[in-house]
């Protein structure tokens, strides 16, 4: 039982961001230690709550009163167990989940919720730290054979769960390196990628296959791999970014997010001495509020960017939940990221009308002015235009969906009617033997419900293949 005591005596505490003017000089991630001492004090304010609506915040179904309670306890074997027992990567949600778990904790109705993820990332970087992280082999080895397109959260997690049911698993990732978004699109200071590499070494000793540089579509048909596989799990994820189609977009300068954050990735990986797109000297505009823009918030502030704006059309959100937004539901508020912490200017209630540009085709400025939400629709305030220089300007406007083209043409899957692939309530598409998982299939998500539809996807086809499965189902497409 935990102690019934523990919220009383503790307040929520978190580790401390390094200092900003340290690092934003290098790409390291940006909290230092936490004391073990401290995290058992954060562990003992997990309440004896009866009801622990965290469950239910939580798209993996995480045990986290159990792990919480192990925890104050100094029960690290136990901890880790019960925390792989339902979710295969908490290295990573420990680090890049927004925590709805903690939005839904009970004791933040009337205090700070308890810092759960702060916790699950402690456990697993203890555990890997004490050599308690190893391979799990399956007890027997079927012979068929499954492919999986994509080597994001969910993909990784489809593949390491299929292949400890002993399927013979191999991944295929059209990038030179296994990670997905993971890899390229995660700044360092978000994630370090010796955090990734450890447990793909783990998978591969498992006997998991990985193929790099293989863009499935084009140097492998969608046929061949229907053909030479028993199954097949799409889990590409929303790659297509969302433009902003202006006057002035074809000018030099403006890019999507991820032709700005794979580059920058590539020079922490060794791969470039300085990335093509940089920001250092000029005057950045981030147009879209979001974690990919405040992802590339923190990199142009770490390339010398010489002004950074980071632009919003939402009004800004309140400090506090408003009455319409009440627990255990996600709070809208007003959020400072590290990034923010960092730098910038956080510009709220705006759009963009039109870029201009140089004589050399280069952007020089573009025009915005006010918006507000009338009838659920945005109006322009009237003379509220406001000329803003810039000599780069990124589109961090969230993702419309998976790649059409290439392999999905060619397996001919059914899309939904938001350009996802179709998927039914055992996650199969269209073609038979063809499933889907993750933001390929949901839309545009957080890491949690990828490893989540990863982790249920691998059971269905497990049971797809042998008539029964007995992976875990955390989740279904019907949960949205």
């Amino acid at each position: 039982m935990a102690d019934p005591t523990g919220f009383l005596r503790h307040h929520r505490e978190q580790p401390k961001r390094r200092p900003v003017d340290v690092r934003i000089t290098d790409w390291k991630e940006v909290y230092e230690p936490f004391p073990a001492s401290s995290l058992r004090d954060q562990a003992t304010r997990c309440m004896d709550c009866g009801i622990p609506f965290c469950h239910n915040g939580c798209p993996l179904g995480n045990i986290i009163p159990e792990w919480n309670d192990l925890v104050r306890r100094g029960d690290w074997h136990d901890a880790i167990e019960r925390l792989h027992a339902t979710n295969n990567f908490p290295e990573f949600t420990g680090r890049l989940c927004p925590a709805p778990c903690e939005a839904a904790c009970v004791l933040g109705i009337s205090d700070d919720p308890v810092a759960i993820k702060q916790v699950e990332v402690s456990i697993i970087d203890r555990a890997w730290g004490d050599g308690a992280v190893r391979p799990v082999l399956p007890s027997t080895r079927t012979d068929q054979r499954v492919a999986v397109v994509g080597s994001g959260p969910a993909g990784l997690a489809a593949a390491q769960q299929l292949t400890r049911a002993g399927h013979n698993v191999v991944v295929y990732e059209r990038a030179d390196r296994i990670g997905g978004l993971l890899r390229y699109g995660i700044p360092e200071f978000k994630m370090e990628k010796h955090v990734l590499d450890r447990r793909l070494a783990q998978m591969r000793a498992e006997g998991t296959v990985f193929m790099a540089s293989c863009d499935v579509g084009v140097d492998i048909t969608g046929d061949e791999l229907h053909a030479s596989y028993d199954a097949v799990v799409l889990a590409g994820g929303s790659t297509v970014g969302r433009d902003l189609n202006i006057p002035g977009r074809d000018l030099d300068g403006i890019h999507l997010a991820m032709e700005y954050l794979v580059p920058s990735n590539r020079v922490q990986q060794g791969d470039l001495a300085a990335s093509p797109i940089n920001a250092a000297g000029r005057r950045v505009v981030i147009i879209g509020g979001g974690d990919t823009g405040a992802d590339c918030l923190g990199t142009a502030l770490r390339q010398g960017a010489r002004s950074v704006h980071q632009l919003e059309i939402m009004p800004r959100p309140p400090r506090s939940r408003p009455a319409a937004n009440p627990w255990p539901t996600w709070p809208v508020v007003y959020r400072v990221s590290s990034a923010h912490e960092e730098g910038g200017e956080r510009v709220f209630a705006v759009s963009t009308e039109r870029f201009s540009g140089d004589a050399a085709g280069r952007v020089r400025s573009l025009r915005m002015h006010e918006v507000r939400l009338v009838d659920g629709r945005f109006e322009k305030v009237p003379d509220t235009d406001v000329e803003l220089p810039c000599e780069l300007v990124l589109l961090a406007m969230g993702f419309t969906g998976p790649q059409r083209t290439g392999l999905l043409e060619q397996l001919g899957v059914a899309l939904d009617a938001r350009g996802n692939v179709a998927r039914d309530a055992g996650w199969a598409s269209s073609v038979p033997g063809v499933f889907v998982a993750g933001d390929m299939g949901r839309g545009q998500s957080l890491i949690v419900w990828a490893i989540a539809e990863g982790r249920s996807a691998a059971a269905a086809v497990d049971r797809y293949l042998r008539g029964s499965t007995d992976l875990p189902e955390p989740v279904t497409p019907t949960q949205r």
